[in-house]
């Protein structure tokens, strides 16, 4: 073997021994090898408009299915998203970070804003993408409370191009479980989601059962037949980025439909 072999053989071997071993520490989250909703992403081209309600009663709703916004925490940092960006409700619950750009007139220099993924901007086929279907495929399009878009452009400015990337989300207190339904059909909305922000799987236990993986009604509302009731009920919840967080013994024994109950909370 050449000398210059017996090197490159030799630094091989040591960059082997000196590469660390995988460790687990056990903790309420786990993690699988991390996703693009792990850390930021990169900026993106998209455009953005905004709405102002002429009634408060028209930021509740929402194609989420978090009700009335206020109340469920999430304020006017919240958008709609077009069509492309949507992922049929999957992406509801994740974070992004929106900035003004190409035109001096209208940004404001300086700012970004962050808002939460709450409702669906749906395609209107009666125009073209690029002629008033601003949500249409392939389009990338934010809808904004008027108050939100203030804070990076002018409001005339109209449609407005931005760009965005995903970022973690920063939440106060736990996961909030707000449990619906009637029997032993059982609805519960998933609010308030740190790190990634949006759900990829939720499973449910109670006293009595194993853990039973529940199913994907609309937005983030996951339902399940079963019947749980007079029972303690433990959550597990794994988001986008292959994260899980488990909530034991969330609600008591005495739950009752139509109660809320905080769980854990994933790292930001």
């Amino acid at each position: 073997m050449s000398p210059s072999a017996r090197i490159l053989q030799t630094l091989a071997l040591f960059l082997a021994l000196a590469s660390p071993a995988a460790s687990h520490t056990p903790t309420a989250a786990s993690s699988s090898p991390p996703s693009r909703s792990s850390s930021l992403s990169e900026w993106r081209s998209a455009r953005a408009t905004y709405y102002a309600a002429a009634d408060p009663r028209d930021a509740v709703g929402g194609a989420c299915g978090y009700g009335d916004l206020a109340r469920a925490g999430y304020g006017m940092a919240t958008a709609g998203l077009s069509e492309s960006l949507f992922e049929r409700g999957q992406i509801c619950g994740a974070c992004f970070e929106l900035r003004c750009v190409n035109d001096l007139r209208w940004c404001i220099p300086g700012t970004s804003l962050i808002v939460t993924a709450t409702n669906f901007c749906a395609p209107n086929y009666g125009f073209a993408p690029d002629a008033g279907g601003h949500c249409n495929p392939p389009n990338k399009h934010f809808v904004l409370p008027i108050e939100a878009f203030e804070k990076i452009a002018l409001w005339k400015a109209g449609n407005m191009p931005v760009q965005y990337r995903r970022i973690k989300c920063r939440k106060e207190g736990g996961i909030r479980f707000t449990v619906d339904g009637s029997g032993i059909f059982i609805s519960v909305l998933i609010r308030n989601v740190a790190g990634a922000g949006d759900i990829a799987a939720i499973k449910i236990k109670g006293s009595k059962t194993g853990w039973l993986p529940m199913g994907r009604n609309w937005g983030q509302n996951w339902h399940i037949n079963a019947d749980l009731r007079n029972q303690p009920l433990s959550f597990e919840v794994t988001s986008s980025d292959g994260v899980t967080v488990t909530s034991y013994n969330v609600a008591p024994k005495n739950w009752i439909f139509g109660q809320t109950f905080e769980g854990k909370q994933f790292e930001s």
